[in-house]
């Protein structure tokens, strides 16, 4: 049975090979990718140095497989992104250009990088914290998932977060249906989530 550990700094290469081997709505993204750190660059990699409070992975004998990785405060994690994370990324990696249809895999993440979307307001003022979860195909189904989040939201309860809630792509068939099983809740809210994304949310207060 793997073992769910806080993060350390040595983690940091395991959870960029998860990310991109997860990004394609659950599936290994490898094959999409010229740039195989954009997807860490952008969902994994900037908890684990900025937040390490709040990133636990998962290790089998074989390494880290599994990671959940967020923020308690998720305004103060943006502005803190803003400041120390997105400017030297924007340095090394140029926007793109031309119409947003014709872009790869690449230049979508590129545009992020540049363009990071915000947690819209209607969902942060109830559900303040945000997590990213990815686990390897070789601990899936054994109740690893589970137990991250279970830890995880406690972290972030003590740190006296209300809620927290998390995205995923309308694709991840799979992660929709285990965040069911778990008891997350997709929020009704005032305004709908993006296209292609389903918000679920738990509160914790």
């Amino acid at each position: 049975m793997p073992d769910i550990r806080s993060y350390r700094s040595d983690d940091l290469e395991a959870l960029y090979r998860i990310a991109l081997a997860t990004g394609d709505a659950g599936a290994d993204a490898a094959g999409l990718y010229q740039d195989p750190r954009l997807v860490g660059h952008i969902f994994a990699a900037p908890y684990a140095v900025l937040s390490p409070a709040t990133a636990l992975v998962a290790e089998d004998d074989h390494g880290v497989a599994g990671y959940v990785v967020g923020a308690a405060d998720t305004r103060a994690f943006e502005t803190l992104l803003e400041s120390d994370w997105w400017p030297p990324l924007r340095r090394v990696h140029d926007q793109p250009t031309g119409p947003p249809h014709t872009w790869n895999a690449d230049e979508r993440m590129r545009w992020l990088i540049h363009h990071p979307p915000r947690a819209p307001t209607h969902l942060v003022s109830a559900y303040p914290a945000h997590l990213h979860i990815n686990l390897l195909p070789r601990i899936q189904g054994q109740g690893i998932g589970r137990r991250l989040i279970d830890r995880w939201l406690a972290i972030v309860r003590k740190m006296g977060s209300i809620g927290a809630h998390l995205g995923v792509n309308t694709a991840n068939t799979r992660a929709i249906g285990f965040y069911r099983r778990y008891g997350l809740v997709e929020p009704v809210l005032a305004r709908p989530p993006p296209p292609g994304v389903i918000w679920f949310a738990a509160t914790l207060a």
